[in-house]
C-alpha cells in the first residue's frame, strides 16, 4: 500500500478555518505539504487592512501558519493576538498587522510568508492564490455583488462568481500542483474558499492538466447560508463548471451528515468527528480517511 507521507507532493487548496485544520492533520508531511490558500477575503481584520493599504487578505493565510504550530507555543499565542478595548487596533490580529509589517519590507507577498514560516518554524509551504490584490464577486438574477461577505451573506446562490481584476497565480503554486501526486479540496466555505482559488487561471490549468489523484473533503455540518444547502451533486456539478471539467475522483464524507448522491464517484463515508468540537474534523482521523481514500483510488 502506498502511503501518503511516501508522495511527493500533497496540495491543499481553500481558505479560512477549515484550511488550516486540514494542514494540522497532514503537518508530519513536513516540507512535501504545500497549501494554496485563497486572498479574497474583505471582513474583519483582514477587510480593514485592505482597505486602509489594498494588501492581501492576510488572515486566512495567518490562520493556516498558525494550525501548523504547536497549541502552546508562545509565538503561536502572540501571532494569534487579537486586540480588545484598543481603540482602533480593536479587532486587529497581531499576525496580520506582523504580516503587513514585514510584507512592507519584502519585495513579494510569498517572501513574508517565507520569512515567517521560518521564524514560526514551520515547515509546510503557505501559498497566496495570488499575490496580487483582488475581491470577489458574484452574479444573481438582480445583479452582482462584490466581496466575500456580501456573498456569504446572500439569502440566495449565485448564478457564478469571478475575481476581479485578472490576476495570476505565483509561480510556485503551480510547481506545486504540477508535483503534486495527490491534491485536496475542502473542507471551508464552498464558494468564496473552495472554489475561489480555482478562478485563477493557471491554478485552475495546473489541476486540471495534472494527473494527481483529488479529493473533495465536505464539512463536518452544512455551512450557513445558500451553500448549506448544497447537495454533494450540486458541489461536484459546480467545481466542474467552474474548472471546465470533471476534476474530482473521490470525495470524503463524514458519517454524522445525511448523504444524498446520485454520483457514481468514490464516496468514502467515514467517523471524522472531534467530539469535543461538533463542527471540526478530528485530525487523526481526517488524516487516515485521507490515505484510506487514497488507497482505494489507487
Amino acid at each position: 500500500m502506498v502511503k501518503i507521507k511516501s508522495l511527493k507532493g500533497v496540495v491543499a487548496i481553500g481558505g479560512g478555518h477549515g484550511l488550516g485544520r486540514l494542514l494540522s492533520s497532514l503537518s508530519f508531511l513536513e516540507d512535501k505539504l504545500y497549501g494554496i490558500v485563497a486572498t479574497t477575503d474583505n471582513g474583519g481584520s483582514s477587510g480593514r487592512l485592505r482597505n486602509e493599504t489594498g494588501c492581501i487578505a492576510w488572515g486566512d493565510l495567518r490562520n493556516c501558519l498558525s494550525q501548523l504550530m504547536p497549541a502552546d507555543d508562545i509565538k503561536k499565542l502572540l501571532f494569534e493576538y487579537r486586540f480588545e478595548d484598543a481603540g482602533s487596533l480593536s479587532g486587529h490580529s497581531l499576525g496580520n498587522l506582523m504580516l503587513l509589517a514585514l510584507d512592507g519590507m519584502c519585495v513579494r507577498p510569498l517572501d513574508t510568508l517565507n520569512l515567517f514560516r521560518d521564524f514560526l518554524g514551520v515547515k509546510s509551504h503557505i501559498l497566496p492564490m495570488t499575490e496580487t490584490p483582488a475581491h470577489l464577486y458574484a452574479c444573481y438574477d438582480e445583479g452582482h455583488v462584490w466581496g466575500e461577505v456580501d456573498i456569504d451573506a446572500h439569502d440566495q446562490l449565485p448564478a457564478s462568481i469571478g475575481i476581479t481584476p485578472r490576476v495570476g497565480a505565483p509561480q510556485e503554486a503551480v510547481e506545486a500542483i504540477n508535483h503534486a501526486d495527490l491534491i485536496l479540496l475542502g473542507p471551508g466555505s464552498f464558494i468564496t474558499s473552495i472554489t475561489a482559488p480555482l478562478l485563477v487561471s493557471e491554478i485552475k490549468e495546473a489541476i486540471v492538466q495534472s494527473t494527481a489523484k483529488k479529493i473533495y473533503i465536505a464539512n463536518m455540518v452544512a455551512e450557513e447560508g445558500p451553500a448549506g444547502s448544497m447537495s454533494l451533486d450540486k458541489k461536484l456539478q459546480w467545481i466542474h463548471e467552474v474548472a471546465g471539467q470533471d476534476i474530482i475522483d473521490a470525495i470524503i464524507w463524514p458519517d454524522s451528515r445525511e448523504l444524498t448522491a446520485k454520483s457514481e464517484k468514490l464516496i468514502n463515508v467515514v467517523d471524522l468527528a472531534d467530539h469535543a468540537h461538533e463542527r471540526l474534523h478530528d485530525q487523526r482521523k481526517l488524516a487516515c480517511a485521507i490515505q484510506d481514500t487514497y488507497r482505494q483510488l489507487t
